[in-house]
């Protein structure tokens, strides 16, 4: 995919559309990069780091890392085929360049340190550049500074060590708290520009021609990593493209799958919504999963399934919402003095729904767990006894209200929760019929069917001709769609259900979470337009399901990536980004229309 030339972009108040970002990442940190070349986001080491670069979120005092002509140009961009290597060509009056960013990995994996490489390639004419490391404060929580040393110029940030490295050929000036210099470009010609960073341990400052041949190896990485998935149909561009951002989530060091890449990107534009996603969803692992499995991508899909199991199994008793990406508990909120995007704030870190009750978790990992049995594979003893003990759990927890797929702070009887509790248990009925989990199929069977009796009694309105949020609610909600996937209900029910939502939480193709969420100013939620598309495939009705599908896939920006809400009267993106969940659910209904 290759986007359509854009225009210098326009930074009255410091900030650029949320659509203006495309991912880079190494495994175990994801940075942003807008269509005018700056770096807005980029935590180091990991992804859940404090973001040493946050100009998306403070303008100000946040960090950028800037590369950009110093005329006035119009760019175009695109990643390099089956990578996460991003593109951006600006063309001038007087030329035209190419710069080529990536996040570079070793020569056996991911490298010890953190390795940015920014390579500008002239094409034609001549085109001047100006290229900036400013180092931010940390949600003002530190001051940078610079130095020059007898081996390069070197930031220091709290523990953090960044080292900067140039072409030969590039003049460096540097303050005490930023590094930056000016070149021209002429055709066929090549600079780099390379920030190496490492965290409370020495830096290893890179030669340069050791960073540029490290972004060859990155982009054959990245090509051979491709290779072990086909995609084929309508949309296999997109699918394509959602896996390698997927990929950018998964953090390579324990196999953890983080949410999205952000915190604090405003899912309301009057704010009061901003939440730290940059944590491992025991609900998004699950869907990553069975997306894994579906393509055949063995390696992740054996360490992510290990480290939710391993993880819930620490901290045994229940099983969290989320986890840190290393497994332990999640961090407390904390609110940061910093503006936020556009001065939406506010800007946390930390996520305080972690210890909500929400019982569809029970069916997120027991369908894990089935559909890598039915792959082939055998599950520990220790994880078939925890099993049984939460399939004994389920039994008795679907009778109390809990917060909903949505993490909300009234407790009802959602709908959703009941049907999740019923697809957990006739998940562990099919485990233990094939051996893997000891325990009472019996019981769970029964009540299996106890709760699938309740629900079509209590939670079934005539008025709404849908099943409704919760009973008695007379409101929808979209998750509700899911369970046209699990099985629970393919029928006339179900079918009607989805007419009701488009109608009522519907607006183009685009869809709300559940009754009340636009009153609440919020964006249509990407991924319930695409479990959408999902629903009516199983209902049998593939025909609105591929025109459907057609109109969500372009719903994406200019090279492909989706955050968690689209504003549906301008079609800004809202929320944090890329969004996983999202890109899950496109790639999840395009394969459920292979099918």
């Amino acid at each position: 995919m290759t986007s359509k030339p854009s225009q210098t972009p326009c930074r009255p108040d410091g900030f650029v559309p949320l659509r203006s970002y495309a991912p880079i990442g190494d495994g175990r940190t994801v940075a942003l990069v807008a269509e005018d070349g700056a770096i807005d986001w980029f935590p180091i080491p990991n992804l859940n780091s404090l973001p040493v670069f946050a100009a998306v979120l403070d303008s100000a005092n946040g960090g950028r890392l800037e590369l950009i002509p110093s005329v006035a140009f119009s760019s175009r961009r695109r990643y390099l085929p089956a990578t996460n290597v991003l593109e951006t060509t600006f063309t001038t009056e007087s030329g035209c360049v190419r710069v080529v960013d990536a996040l570079n990995v070793g020569i056996d994996g991911r490298l010890p340190w953190t390795e940015l490489v920014r390579r500008v390639e002239g094409i034609d004419g001549e085109v001047p550049m100006r290229w900036r490391v400013a180092p931010g404060t940390c949600f003002n929580t530190a001051s940078p500074w610079a130095r020059r040393t007898p081996h390069g110029t070197v930031l220091r940030i709290k523990n953090l060590n960044m080292g900067v490295c140039t072409s030969d050929e590039m003049e460096i000036e540097v303050t005490d708290q930023a590094v930056f210099g000016s070149f021209t470009v002429d055709a066929g010609a090549r600079r780099v520009i390379g920030v190496v960073a490492t965290d409370a341990e020495p830096l290893m400052l890179s030669s340069v021609d050791d960073i540029d041949h490290g972004l060859d190896r990155t982009i054959e990485h990245w090509s051979t990593w491709s290779d072990q998935f086909q995609c084929s149909g309508t949309w296999h561009a997109a699918v394509r493209r959602s896996v390698l951002f997927l990929k950018l989530l998964i953090f390579s060091p324990t196999g953890a799958v983080a949410a999205a890449a952000t915190t604090s990107l405003p899912e309301r534009l009057s704010g009061g919504k901003n939440w730290d996603y940059r944590y491992a969803w025991v609900r998004d692992t699950a869907y990553t999963l069975d997306v894994l499995r579906r393509l055949g991508i063995r390696e992740e899909t054996h360490a992510a399934i290990s480290w939710l199991l391993r993880t819930v199994r620490r901290h045994r008793g229940g099983t969290g919402v989320f986890y840190r990406l290393d497994g332990e508990p999640v961090d407390p909120v904390i609110s940061h003095q910093a503006p936020g995007w556009r001065a939406i704030g506010p800007v946390v870190t930390g996520n305080s729904a972690h210890d909500q009750l929400q019982l569809s978790i029970y069916a997120d990992l027991f369908n894990t767990v089935r559909l890598y049995v039915e792959g082939g594979h055998a599950l520990d003893t220790d994880t078939g006894h925890m099993l049984a003990d939460f399939a004994d759990q389920a039994c008795d927890a679907w009778r109390t209200p809990d917060a909903g797929m949505w993490e909300l702070s009234k407790l009802e009887h959602y709908t959703s929760s009941k049907v999740g509790c019923w697809h957990a248990l006739r998940c562990a009925v099919g485990l233990a019929e094939l051996g893997q989990i000891p325990g009472d199929p019996d019981r769970w069977a029964s009540e299996a069917q106890r709760i699938r009796d309740w629900v079509e009694r209590e939670c079934w309105s005539d008025e709404l001709n849908s099943y409704e949020w919760y009973p008695g609610s007379g409101k929808l909600d979209a998750s509700i769609l899911l369970h046209a996937g699990s099985g629970y209900d393919r029928g006339p029910r179900m079918s009607a259900t989805i007419d009701a939502l488009r109608r009522h939480l519907g607006k183009g193709p685009l869809m709300y979470r559940f009754s009340g969420a636009r009153e609440e100013q919020e964006g249509a939620f990407v991924a319930c337009s695409f479990w959408a598309v999902s629903a009516l495939h199983h209902v049998g009705r593939d025909a609105e399901a591929r025109e459907l599908m057609g109109q969500l896939v372009s719903q994406a920006n200019d090279v492909g990536v989706l955050a968690e809400m689209i504003d549906i009267d301008d079609n800004s993106f809202l929320g944090n980004l890329p969004q996983g969940l999202s890109h899950l659910a496109l790639i999840g209904a395009a394969l459920d229309l292979q099918s």
